[in-house]
């Protein structure tokens, strides 16, 4: 009996609402598709890219807290423009930062979340991984009504809560898989030890966010710890 061949997926669609733009004229994002990937707990060699992360992100900063490099002086403008304070919600760029910089270091998650923190923490880039197959129609870049549902968790059990109206949000057909731009991903989509294929999404705000350098580097690494895996770079929107 021969076995029908699988129809590959349609690539993912990905758009930026265009209140989004006009809050944040700057905005732009890059994708990184990537299918046939190898996931599992991390190794000596995912933590060693953290540890070479934080090295990089202290020559890069020379002294400074995380807050005042420009890019990431960028992002806190935009998260003020639609509400947050980035003071207390920060960018997940400017948070891996702190922990990169403080005496605990990077957590260690598994070894794709392993590879693309390090990225994140090396370009002082917000990045972010789901796992394509958890996605649910197309994903978008919005400004939340407040109705939408977030599915997270708290004290070990599913738990809805909603944005608030106006808030910047990634959303799927299901509902909203990241609050506040890049503060906080959900749990349905991330990327576990089981995830074989997936999106990144590189963003910056500005002209000097360095994304096509980033985006190069985590494209090689994804490679590199998943041989024969099909990696697809889309170009900065």
């Amino acid at each position: 009996m021969t076995v029908p061949p699988v129809a590959p997926r349609a690539p993912l669609t990905l758009t930026v609402s265009d209140e989004v733009r006009t809050l944040a004229p700057g905005f732009t994002h890059l994708a990184i598709e990537a299918h046939g990937l190898v996931n599992g707990p991390s190794t000596d060699d995912s933590s060693a890219l953290l540890d070479d992360a934080a090295r990089r992100l202290a020559v890069r900063l020379d002294g400074r807290a995380p807050h005042e490099d420009p890019h990431m002086a960028a992002w806190r403008a935009a998260y003020t423009a639609f509400g947050a304070k980035p003071s207390r919600t920060r960018n997940s760029a400017e948070a891996l930062a702190k922990r990169a910089l403080a005496d605990g270091g990077l957590p260690r998650i598994n070894t794709l979340v392993d590879v693309y923190n390090a990225i994140s923490v090396a370009h002082l880039i917000p990045v972010g991984g789901e796992d394509l197959d958890l996605i649910k129609g197309g994903m978008r870049l919005v400004r939340a009504t407040g109705t939408e549902d977030f599915v997270t968790a708290a004290a070990g059990e599913g738990v809805v809560e909603h944005p608030e109206a106006g808030e910047v949000v990634w959303c799927d057909d299901e509902g909203v898989t990241c609050r506040r731009w890049n503060w906080r991903q959900g749990p349905r989509t991330r990327l576990t030890e089981e995830s074989v294929n997936a999106i990144f999404l590189l963003e910056g705000v500005g002209p000097d966010a360095g994304l096509e350098a980033a985006g190069a580097e985590l494209a090689g690494l994804l490679e590199k710890f998943s041989p024969g895996a099909h990696v697809t770079v889309h170009a900065p929107r």
